[in-house]
């Protein structure tokens, strides 16, 4: 398999809440919520980087669409890294998010391998790590 990741999709227990923190308190872009006229269809994209998306997508509509039962969410089974360019990008999306509602999880602080980091929840509880690594380019 050669991977080529174009969603990660994110399920959540209230879309529209989750569509606020996301599109108006850290500003990312979407169309907002699409799908409504399908039965589990409603879900909203977001645009990150060229060729990759963020969807979310209700836990319920995840759960009738794979024949998954519901289990309660983990918020240690995932992290999603957000590598930015310098420690101050990093103090500034960590106060962009606490400013959006986020649960800040870890203030940004300097890490073990030289970089600086902090961890913010989304109202689902989804982990973001925001993270200033100057090694990044080296793990190519």
């Amino acid at each position: 398999m050669n991977p080529h990741i174009t969603v990660i999709t994110l399920g959540v227990d209230n879309l529209e809440r989750s569509v606020a923190f996301y599109r108006d308190g850290l500003g990312f872009s979407t169309r907002g919520i699409i799908g409504t006229e399908f039965e589990n269809g409603a879900v909203a994209f977001f645009n990150l980087q060229a060729g990759l998306k963020l969807a979310l997508w209700p836990r319920s509509s995840i759960a009738a669409d794979t024949g998954l039962p519901m289990h309660p969410p983990s918020a240690t089974e995932l992290t999603i890294g957000h590598n930015v360019g310098s420690s101050a990008e990093v103090d500034a999306v960590m106060a962009q998010a606490a400013g959006a509602g986020a649960s800040i999880l870890k203030p940004a602080q300097a890490t073990f391998y030289g970089g600086y980091a902090g961890y913010f929840q989304d109202p689902d509880g989804h982990v973001w790590e925001v993270v200033f690594n100057p090694a990044i380019a080296s793990l190519r």
